[in-house]
């Protein structure tokens, strides 16, 4: 396990990405935590989000895909 994912900033705040949201290279859409370091996870493409693949407050991995963005 390299992190945990977090899909907003704290329990009570709005998510940072939604599926259907426009999402631009560089956009933050997620945190992961590792060693109590939370790292804000920017795009590296622009498009739409068309579905997020891991659950709020989850271990992830290296390389594991967390959305699927349909690019533009």
């Amino acid at each position: 396990m390299i992190g945990t994912f977090y899909r907003s900033a704290g329990p009570g705040k709005p998510t940072f990405v939604e599926v259907g949201d426009s999402i631009k290279e560089g956009s933050v859409t997620c945190i992961v935590e590792a060693m109590k370091l939370f790292n804000e996870i920017e795009s590296e493409i622009s498009g739409k989000i068309v579905k997020i693949l891991v659950d709020d407050a989850t271990p992830v991995e290296y390389d594991q895909p967390l959305f699927l963005v349909d690019p533009s």
